[in-house]
């Protein structure tokens, strides 16, 4: 891939993904201004809670079968992706079976006590109940990647993905049925998962390669693959959603509206380094399978290059402004301002070290990359375990902000020690 095809399809993505954010921004704003606090925090729990539940769910699956593609491209047998993906849909769905009955088997007084809510348990069961449908609209999302339909993968990740919950609100309002909102969030994956279900098999009805060279993965070789992919997803996914978790124990609903707003606010800065990765991850692995070092290197450091001149803008807005942007969800949310400015400089940070996240993940340095997101999520948790209690938000944010400097940090020096790849821009 040249500089100019890397540009020109990063933008391709980060267009979609800024429209999506957009979605999200509105969606927010609806949300947060005619929608109690307490009901916009509860839906962020769930939202925070299937998020977890998905990265054991999906047991490391949707990053894997980018590998896999890059893997069968390179030696020109994509064809054997669907025997790879029906495989996955199996083990994805057996895992969703365990985690139900294994929920089943707590009390209700157990995990309402856990979380100090009298909600917990019952939020939390509502969350399970959807979680098959939701692991299967993220499987299909990567594997419409797989299948080299990047654009339609991006929009259901980041339009699609919000419109039905968007209009499920907007009616719920106008009929006076906010209570229902939370159960509409949810049963919005099972239209997406029905709709991905639908692409997806059209597209590999029309997969029609010569079989050459046929390849087959057995239950137990993908699941080798995935398993340490999985593990990065579950520490990452707990690292996105701990902080929200832990706030439930020892702040209102209204609390964690006001800091899930911070967050999303500085997530939009994370745009221009998911929207390079998203581009560059099977090429990675193609790259790699072949040896060709300098091409990878140079691959790298454009990706770098692109996703810091990208990101910089974003953060110096969101810095400048950020009272007003805040104001924008409600007058309340303005005190999440110190948490916003704390996760801007976390966000920051990440977009110097560039891609070595998902480089790591495509070159078969799962485990290496496991153990880092691991120790970063350990120490995350002790962080929010020790400053929530202190500072509210603000030592939620600050947890944050220390961790992913500390992982960040490690993944940039272990791709440079292994390969000496610079992902850190230079």
């Amino acid at each position: 891939m040249t500089k100019d095809g890397l540009i020109q399809k990063s933008i391709k993505v980060l267009f979609i993904r800024g429209s999506g954010v957009i979605l999200l921004f509105l969606f927010s704003l609806f949300l947060t201004n005619y929608y109690s606090a307490e009901l916009v925090g509860k839906y962020d729990f769930v939202r925070a809670t299937i998020m977890i539940l998905s990265g054991a769910s999906l047991v490391g699956t949707n990053q894997s079968i980018i590998y896999y593609s890059g893997l069968l491209n390179s030696k020109n047998s994509l064809q054997s992706i669907k025997k790879i993906y029906l495989k996955m849909l199996t083990m994805t769905t057996a895992i969703c079976l365990l985690l139900a009955l294994g929920y089943t088997a707590l009390t209700e007084q157990f995990v309402n006590e856990l979380f100090n809510k009298q909600e917990a348990y019952s939020l939390i069961l509502k969350s399970i109940a959807a979680l098959f449908f939701y692991t299967i609209t993220m499987l299909n999302i990567d594997a419409l990647r797989a299948l080299n339909k990047t654009i339609s993968s991006e929009l259901y990740r980041n339009v699609f993905r919000y419109t039905p919950i968007f209009i499920f609100s907007i009616i719920l309002y106008y009929t006076q049925n906010q209570q229902w909102l939370i159960e509409a969030f949810l049963a919005s994956f099972l239209l997406l998962s029905l709709m991905t279900l639908a692409q997806v098999g059209l597209l590999f009805k029309k997969l029609n390669l010569p079989r050459t060279n046929d390849y087959n993965f057995s239950y137990h070789q993908i699941f080798v693959r995935s398993y340490p992919m999985a593990l990065s997803a579950i520490a990452y996914f707990i690292m996105q959603s701990v902080d929200i978790i832990i706030l439930t124990a020892y702040e209102g609903f209204e609390s964690i509206a006001y800091y899930s707003v911070a967050v999303k606010l500085a997530t939009v800065t994370a745009l221009a380094l998911m929207s390079v990765n998203i581009v560059i991850a099977p090429k990675i692995a193609e790259i790699y399978s072949t040896n060709d070092f300098e091409k990878l290197n140079k691959l790298i450091n454009d990706s770098a290059r692109i996703i810091f001149i990208i990101s910089i803008p974003i953060l110096i807005i969101l810095f400048v402004f950020s009272n007003f942007m805040l104001g924008l969800f409600g007058e309340n949310y303005v005190l999440a301002r110190e948490a916003l400015l704390l996760l801007l400089g976390a966000q920051f940070f990440s977009s110097l070290c560039g891609p070595g996240a998902v480089y790591l993940n495509m070159t078969g340095k799962q485990k290496k990359l496991n153990t880092i997101l691991i120790l970063g999520l350990i120490i995350n948790i002790i962080l929010n375990l020790v400053l929530i209690p202190i500072y509210g938000i603000e030592g939620a944010a600050a947890a944050t902000l220390i961790s992913m400097i500390f992982w960040n940090s490690l993944i940039v020096a272990t791709v440079y020690r292994t390969d000496r790849i610079k992902t850190f821009i230079s």
